[in-house]
C-alpha cells in the first residue's frame, strides 16, 4: 500500500513537472486520501494496530479497602 502511494506521489511529481497541474493536484489529493486511509488502518487494526496504552479502556476491580 505504501509503494502504491508513492507511485501517485511520483506520478503527481511527473504531472506538474510536465506542467499538468489539475491532474497532478488530483494525485497529491488521492494520496493525502490513501495515507490517511493507511494511518486509520494502522490505529484501529485489532490485529495490525499501534499498541496505545492510553486510549485502552479497561475495567479494573479496585480491592476493597483494609485488604492486602
Amino acid at each position: 500500500m505504501m509503494a502504491t502511494t508513492f507511485a501517485v506521489l511520483v506520478a503527481a511529481l511527473v504531472l506538474r513537472l510536465l506542467n499538468l497541474t489539475r491532474p497532478a493536484m488530483a494525485c497529491l489529493f488521492l494520496s493525502f486520501i490513501m495515507v490517511v486511509g493507511i494511518f486509520l488502518w494502522e490505529i484501529y487494526s485489532p490485529d495490525y494496530g499501534f499498541r496505545m496504552p492510553w486510549l485502552q479502556v479497561e475495567l479494573r476491580h479496585a480491592r476493597p479497602a483494609g485488604s492486602s
